[in-house]
């Protein structure tokens, strides 16, 4: 099994996509996946979820479990898929449930 932490983001972090600010958080978690970039997952509350359309997509890790994917739509640009979730995630990654990555190069998660 990959090894996998997962740790609170220090700071604050800004989301932004087409020129929108989608969200802003002092309460993201950190995902570090062996092999993978770090991943900034931001709690779903947190996001403007208004810009997040459901998309069809659907992928499956087995170290995380199943993701649902959301396109960005701002309007200037509609990004697909560039948001996933675990919605369901397995025991050993259940604090991401209720949080949201987003595409690095498509969407922009900056601590500010």
């Amino acid at each position: 099994m990959a090894k996998i932490t997962i740790r609170p983001a220090e700071g604050t972090y800004c989301v932004r996509a087409g020129g929108a600010v989608l969200g802003e958080t002092t309460h993201a978690l950190e995902l570090r996946e062996e092999g993978h970039d770090p991943v900034i997952y931001v709690p779903r509350e947190d996001v403007a979820m208004a810009f997040l359309d459901r998309s069809g997509k659907s992928t499956h890790c087995p170290h995380k479990g199943d993701a649902a994917y959301y396109s960005v739509v701002t309007k200037s640009v509609t990004i697909p898929d560039a948001v996933w979730t675990y919605e369901e995630p397995e025991p050993g990654v259940a604090e991401i449930k209720d949080h949201l990555a987003f595409q690095p190069g498509e969407v922009t998660v900056e601590r500010v």
